[in-house]
């Protein structure tokens, strides 16, 4: 009987009459390359259809990242449009204003605040908000209370413009520009002053916007980064280690502003806690969107955050130069929260809002709330450790 060596002869070539080596040649799949292409396709060697080229490419690498080349484009241009459309070009629409004293003279024609009030509001192509006050001291409370932006009152042979620049920067610059030209073209004198002017190292009325718009975006981005680079956190030590980047961030910041730089005189501990609490609102915003939709999380935290939240904060222009829905919007929002409550503790301490604080608390409660009932959705945590199986006897 022959030696029989398994399927290849003596010298290890393939036995008379066995299987030929491939040649590419014989209809069947040639050898894949893990793509899911090649020169062949299918059993009897057809071309691969769209379909399955298209299926091919929605489980590659390549399909998420083209996806996120589109959106970073679309991001960039609408970051870039959300902040020109708000800032380029500031309109007065509705300002709020105090006139005090009476709107008419007694014999029934108008007084000199009014006819001055008329002549701004032709000048700058929008309407003042009148309130009338019977006395200059309940005038100044309603600005100290934030429900004023300027006062209007007689003085002498002209009038007094009164504006606040703690209030709103832009709009006091806006009225105390546009005033002493209307009083010359009415023939009326304006003396303006500035009742509650910025803090020297911040003129433009722009670092409380910058340390709110600091506290959104690193907010976020620590969330981010909890999610990649601590993606093994249970639920309650995520919630943790938030808090914990928050209260530390929200020092640092405050520190560098404060202590550091010297541009602004803060009340320490209010205004860092109040950067916590944006730091961490915003982290569990992204947070519960994570929950929700996965590594698309960044689109929505983006564009509630950044592209809608930032321009109609009323940090870098005010709410009444705003588009009005912008400007309603805004206050909603935490980055309008937080520019408002930071804005109340550095200039208007005396005069407490509990609005700003309900509204970053009801985005955290809410955030923690979706991300705790849905934590079984969220793209991290870790197995509980199950106890070693004991050696069978």
């Amino acid at each position: 009987m022959a030696d029989q060596h398994g399927a290849h002869g003596p010298d290890g070539t393939p036995p008379r009459g066995g299987p030929e080596p491939y040649d590419g040649t014989d209809g069947h799949d040639a050898p894949g390359d893990g793509t899911g292409a090649g020169p062949a396709h299918g059993a009897h060697g057809r071309p691969a259809t769209a379909a399955q080229h298209w299926h091919a490419f929605r489980t590659s690498p390549f399909f998420p990242a083209c996806v996120l080349v589109v959106i970073l484009a679309a991001a960039a241009g609408l970051f870039a449009g959300s902040y020109t459309y708000t800032m380029a070009n500031p309109t007065p629409r509705h300002v709020p204003t105090a006139i005090v004293g009476r709107a008419a003279a007694p014999g029934g024609g108008p007084t000199r605040e009014k006819i001055f009030i008329d002549g701004m509001e032709q000048a700058l192509n929008a309407s003042l908000r009148l309130t009338v006050y019977p006395t200059y001291a309940q005038a100044r409370k309603a600005v100290e209370e934030q429900r004023e932006f300027a006062v209007v009152r007689s003085r002498g042979a002209g009038v007094e413009l009164d504006v606040a620049g703690a209030a709103g920067a832009s709009v006091a610059e806006l009225l105390a520009t546009a005033g002493p030209k209307v009083g010359r073209a009415v023939g009326v004198p304006v003396r303006v002053q500035d009742i509650k002017p910025l803090q020297k190292g911040d003129p433009r009325g722009l670092a409380l916007f910058y340390i709110s718009l600091a506290a959104v975006i690193i907010g976020f981005v620590g969330a981010i980064q909890l999610s990649v680079h601590a993606r093994a956190l249970n639920p309650a030590e995520r919630i943790a280690f938030t808090i914990a980047y928050a209260l530390l961030g929200g020092f640092a910041i405050a520190a560098i502003v404060d202590w550091w730089l010297g541009a602004l005189s803060l009340p320490f501990v209010h205004s860092w806690l109040i950067l916590a609490f944006t730091m961490f609102t915003s982290g569990m915003v992204f947070t519960m969107f994570n929950t929700l939709m996965g590594r698309w999380a960044m689109i929505p935290t983006w564009g509630v955050m950044v592209l809608l939240g930032n321009p109609s904060s009323g940090g870098a222009v005010s709410w009444p130069l705003l588009p009005s829905a912008l400007g309603h919007i805004g206050r909603w929002l935490p980055p309008g929260a937080s520019v408002n409550a930071q804005h109340t503790a550095v200039y208007f301490g005396g005069s407490r809002h509990l609005f700003p604080y309900l509204v970053l608390a009801g985005w955290a409660v809410v955030s923690c709330t979706v991300f705790w009932v849905w934590r079984h959705r969220h793209p991290g945590g870790r197995e509980t450790a199950k106890p070693p199986a004991h050696a069978a006897e």
